[in-house]
């Protein structure tokens, strides 16, 4: 089964397979809630777009999908009162690069 990676930050829902007997795949599942976070469980690594790594301080983390969270890159509930809507599937195609 292949692990899926957030392509790039700013598109959630664009995810790219890792090949197995890469040495940098870590076991872990992204999982879209639908109206809700990016929930995030397994051996993973958070890092900002320069390589900063940030502590997520527990296997299982909520990453915001809504943009509102007052504790970017992790949710905060905000999407609740704010009203977004997304969906939990793919939305929208895969890039052909």
């Amino acid at each position: 089964m292949p692990v899926w990676l957030p392509e790039d930050l700013p598109d959630k829902r664009t995810f790219q397979p890792l090949r197995s007997g890469n040495p940098a795949v870590m076991a872990s599942t992204i999982t879209p809630y639908e109206d809700g976070p990016l929930i995030i469980r397994g051996d993973f690594t958070l890092q900002t777009p320069d390589g900063t790594v940030i502590d997520a301080g527990r296997p299982t983390v909520a990453l915001c999908r809504c943009g509102r969270s007052a504790i970017k890159p992790f949710c905060d509930g905000t999407h609740k009162a704010a009203g977004f809507r997304a969906s939990a599937n793919r939305e929208t195609a895969p890039r052909s690069d």
